[in-house]
């Protein structure tokens, strides 16, 4: 039977190891292409396009649907959105589901596998833990059967987290061969599409997501009187497509919305009304402004101790 480990082995930290280092090294290739004028509208299309793609498998597909069950879909939708998700290198779609479930579990307390006020010191230590630390401890260590076990149960998506592997390797050669076909058919064309629409892509799209995990229970804003310490901070809702709404998610976090205010910009929100809007999904999950206000506190900053 598959199923994840309880300790985090040599092969796994040795992985994300590489995953953290391989995509900076490529941002610094990047930097040298942009320096000698080696990139254009080509090479950030497709670094675009690879992004959307993946940030939303992670946030519509990962987070609110398949962790939260904020909406409901169509099998298929579901299993494109797992695989999408996939492709952004954070891991297999059950450790994700997994590890997020337990995060909500134990939200800064013991257990919880990336906060950045429990286990690992305070302040910067913390923050380093919660950001990218964590990933070489506790990553893909929780127990898909314990908070994942409607996945675990599923056929179809045990097949998807068995691929990840293929998967990962899809992940970079769908933009090399992006670059190759859109650059005239040329090598060059094909280091260009690897570089931006995958090591950069892939270092974008990771270092937003820990963002969430560390900025977001550090820094910020709080209007709801829970007891965790997660928060609001603004200045990253639209890279992160809403994420950074987390202390409203931390409130509500069935709620298919996290930005709850009309100026709290939401993209993936938007992406599930335009889902609904086409009957692509449906019993999406609404906090009415009631529910909202029963919970308000005064708004306070982010302790940051």
């Amino acid at each position: 039977m598959w199923e994840s480990a309880t300790v985090m082995s040599r092969t796994e930290r040795t992985a994300n190891l590489i995953g953290v280092v391989v995509p900076f090294i490529g941002v610094i290739a990047a930097v040298g292409l942009l320096w000698n004028r080696a990139v254009d509208g080509i090479d950030l299309a497709i670094l675009a396009v690879m992004y959307m793609v993946t940030a939303i498998g992670v946030t519509v597909g990962f987070h609110r649907l398949l962790t939260h069950r904020a909406f409901q879909t169509y099998p298929w939708l579901e299993r494109t959105l797992a695989v999408m998700g996939s492709l952004s290198l954070q891991g297999s779609v059950m450790d994700w589901v997994a590890d997020h479930r337990k995060h909500h579990a134990h939200t800064d307390k013991e257990g919880d596998p990336h906060s950045p006020h429990v286990g690992h010191g305070s302040g910067l230590r913390g923050l380093w833990h919660a950001h990218t630390g964590w990933l070489l401890e506790t990553q893909g260590q929780a127990d898909w059967r314990r908070y994942a076990s409607e996945l675990y149960e599923d056929a179809a998506m045990r097949r998807i987290g068995r691929r990840f592997p293929l998967l990962a390797v899809l992940s970079v050669l769908i933009p090399t061969a992006a670059g190759f076909a859109l650059h005239g058919f040329t090598v060059a064309g094909a280091v260009r599409g690897l570089v931006w629409g995958g090591l950069v892509r892939i270092f974008l799209v990771h270092h937003v997501t820990w963002s969430v995990n560390s900025i977001c229970h550090f820094f910020g804003r709080r209007r709801f009187d829970i007891e965790d310490r997660s928060t609001n901070v603004a200045w990253l809702s639209l890279v992160s497509l809403g994420e950074s709404w987390h202390h409203n998610h931390h409130a509500f976090p069935r709620s298919a919305y996290h930005g709850l205010r009309r100026w709290e910009l939401d993209p993936s929100g938007l992406i599930i009304s335009g889902l609904e809007r086409l009957g692509l999904a449906w019993n999406v999950v609404r906090i009415s402004p009631e529910r909202q206000r029963q919970k308000t506190a005064l708004p306070t900053r982010a302790q940051t101790q």
